[in-house]
């Protein structure tokens, strides 16, 4: 009996319809995890994976491999398989110094003579992750594995679909990927979703994990894929390797097809020339690749990357990196400089960078008082060299991070140290814990170590506070800050000049510093005619600071260097500010009620108009002369610039636009809304177009600010 029609266009658009509940699902878990810019609301997304469930759960027929259903699903494994890759995976050289890498290219040069030198490199952040690959398959996900001895790994394919950044299926953004692939990268765990993680099985009385790196290598071995999904983890790409449909080998690791078989016509060629264009490829697969990459022409070029990613970009990052990897741009160049010893590529090498966490005693824990009152616990170590540094103390943050990482003074403890960042106390290692046996908790005070007053907390708030604005700890901290080079930088103004100051009763407030004579100074310990002439001629240059450095000076809490900009540019003057309501200051554009709060509370407290008329009889400049044009072009806008500009400098740029009412921000983000671009634009150009911003040139900004330019 022949099927009835009905039925089979029933079938027709059931099929349609779950096909139909893929791509959206598929594009909304894109947009959500790899382009950071979500459109699909949680409930919308909930509600289309629930329907899709439902229509594959009634007819099995239709479910996928590359479903978005599939993703966990799998049932626990007694062992992981093992998995033969296409290609071996290698490993790279290493090298240490810029010396070491301009070695390198000299022996490369001897191959290749000067071709590397005339078409440059590609330079990559070095990910501090899981090296896995991932097989596609007609551009479907079908076999993903661990690194393991670089020939054979395991097979983890269940745990990596649980990786909600990894495409179950390639998007059709990039030029044609070849029917067999393997795409090469790491798995890696977020600094902040790897603290919440650890966070959560403190408070659940589970054991924490060591490091990001660890957990992520420990989630992609997991016999449960529920177990891996409940982990954080995120995945960016880097390389890739080639097949026939076979699965015949027929390529190198991120290089150019090299033919392993005497049939060209199963050879698969990659549709690309160069690294560049490779990582470019798979941006358009769907698949993330890592930011920071760069195209150096010259060896110089390449120094001055690393420089600026291990001393000041790798502070930033949200994630861990052990260095960089620079490659040979070409792939061409790749394929004939070929691998040394059937392990290392002779046309990459790892550029790595001092290693920022170590191992550690915890001595004991004390406790600084702030300039506004807060206490802050920090941690004496045992001395540990850390990415070329010598570390005796380390932050602590609050005494709630405290309880929550269970710090115990004693324990052996993980600190780090990323670029320019202070020492942190990331977690203790309980299992190190001599005889099992837990030393004493650590409590927070109750009282100010400085002073004795009861210590205060706002509930709002994690820190604690001594209420005593004459502590000892408070003044000294308050007058230190104020004269510190973020505030009124007053040169020769020290840590231990300001301790004499007030040890001499010379200085009990930040006014009283502009008061001081050279004859009282010249009579303290250490000042001759000349250093006491030359801090009182720098005290006299700082009363022309502009408000902005004054305002962040006056330690108001939660008022920090960028709210104090943007309080100084709105108002312009301090009186002004001092009698501006709750309302009007929170109506500021980047200003939140909690520092809308503090500042009113700060202006109508006895003491600090009691300061500010002090500093006011000193002199001191209470106007910011660059204050916003309320009707100004940019107003409300937020804007980036990148590149070199033809005639502005970097400061005036972000200065015109400032008084035209914009913010300058220094990266690109959905919150962006003009990108000013000049020459040699890098990576902030790529991330605006891919957001929608608006592009425009030195040029067109000129003419929307009717500003002329100068440096």
């Amino acid at each position: 009996m022949a099927p009835s029609t009905h039925s089979s266009d029933s079938a027709a658009a059931r099929s349609a319809r779950a096909a139909d509940l893929r791509r959206q699902l598929d594009q909304a878990s894109y947009e959500y995890y790899v382009l950071d810019q979500p459109t699909l609301a949680d409930s919308a997304y909930d509600r289309l994976f629930r329907e899709l469930q439902e229509l594959e759960s009634a007819h099995p027929a239709l479910r996928t491999a590359d479903s978005p259903t599939q993703r966990v699903g799998a049932a626990p494994q007694s062992q992981l398989p093992k998995h033969t890759h296409l290609v071996p995976m290698l490993s790279l050289g290493n090298a240490f110094t810029d010396d070491e890498v301009a070695a390198w290219d000299e022996r490369i040069v001897r191959l290749v003579g000067d071709a590397v030198r005339n078409t440059g490199y590609a330079v990559e952040l070095k990910i501090d992750g899981a090296a896995v690959s991932l097989t596609y398959r007609d551009g479907v996900f079908v076999t993903g594995a661990t690194r393991g001895n670089g020939s054979v790994g395991e097979d983890v394919t269940p745990n990596l679909r649980t990786i909600r950044d990894i495409p179950l299926r390639l998007r059709d953004g990039g030029p044609p990927a070849p029917a067999l692939i393997e795409i090469r990268g790491e798995v890696y765990m977020p600094f902040d979703r790897f603290e919440h993680m650890n966070q959560a099985r403190a408070a659940e009385g589970d054991p924490v994990f060591a490091n990001p790196r660890n957990a992520a290598a420990g989630a992609l071995r997991q016999l449960d894929p529920a177990i891996t999904a409940e982990r954080p983890l995120r995945f960016f790409g880097y390389a890739v390797a080639v097949g026939d449909a076979s699965g015949d080998a027929t390529g190198q690791e991120a290089g150019r097809p090299r033919t392993k078989t005497a049939a060209p016509a199963r050879r698969s060629p990659l549709p690309f020339d160069s690294q560049w264009d490779l990582l470019d490829a798979l941006a358009g697969w769907g698949i993330p690749v890592a930011p920071h990459r760069a195209r150096c022409r010259t060896l110089a070029d390449v120094a001055a990357w690393a420089h600026e990613v291990e001393h000041r970009t790798r502070a930033a990052l949200n994630f861990a990196i052990d260095g960089g990897v620079i490659k040979v741009d070409v792939l061409a160049l790749q394929e004939e400089l070929g691998v040394v010893g059937g392990r290392e590529p002779r046309w990459a090498i790892a550029r790595k960078f001092a290693p920022d966490i170590a191992v550690t005693r915890l001595l004991d824990i004390g406790v600084n008082v702030g300039r506004t009152g807060a206490l802050n616990p920090y941690a004496v170590l045992e001395p540990v060299e850390i990415g070329g540094t010598t570390v005796k103390l380390a932050t602590l943050h609050n005494f709630d991070l405290i309880a929550e990482k269970d710090l115990r003074v004693g324990d052996w403890v993980q600190v780090k140290r990323a670029g320019e960042v202070i020492p942190q106390v990331i977690a203790p290692l309980p299992e190190r814990r001599e005889g099992g046996r837990k030393p004493p908790v650590t409590k927070a005070p109750t009282r100010c170590p400085v002073c004795g007053t009861a210590v205060e907390r706002d509930p709002e708030e994690v820190a604690i506070y001594c209420p005593n604005v004459a502590c000892p700890g408070r003044r000294l901290e308050a007058l230190v800050h104020f004269a510190s080079r973020g505030a009124m930088d007053i040169r020769g103004l020290s840590y231990a000049r300001i301790e004499q100051l007030v040890a001499a009763n010379l200085i009990t407030d930040v006014a009283d510093i502009f008061a001081l004579t050279a004859e009282q100074l010249e009579g303290l310990d250490r000042f001759a005619e000349k250093s006491a002439a030359n801090l009182i001629a720098a005290i006299d240059e700082s009363r022309t600071r502009p408000l902005s450095r004054l305002l962040f000076g006056l330690g108001i809490r939660h008022v920090g260097s960028t709210a104090a900009e943007l309080l100084a540019r709105q108002f312009g003057t301090l009186d002004v500010l001092a009698k501006a309501s709750e309302a009007e200051i929170v109506a500021v554009r980047g200003i939140g009620a909690i520092i809308a709060r503090a500042v009113v509370a700060f202006f109508a407290d006895r003491t600090a108009r009691q300061l500010v008329t002090k500093l006011q009889k000193a002199k001191v400049n209470f106007t910011e002369p660059r204050s916003v044009n309320s009707s100004g072009a940019l107003k409300g806008l937020t804007v980036v610039i990148t590149g070199t500009l033809p005639t502005l400098s970097r400061d005036r740029a972000t200065e015109v636009i400032e008084q035209a009412g914009g913010r300058v921000t220094s990266s690109v983000s959905k919150a962006t809304n003009l990108l000013v671009a000049g020459a040699e634009a890098g990576s902030k150009l790529d991330k605006a177009r891919s957001l929608g911003t608006e592009i425009i040139d030195e040029a067109e900004l000129l003419r929307r600010l009717d500003a002329t330019p100068q440096d």
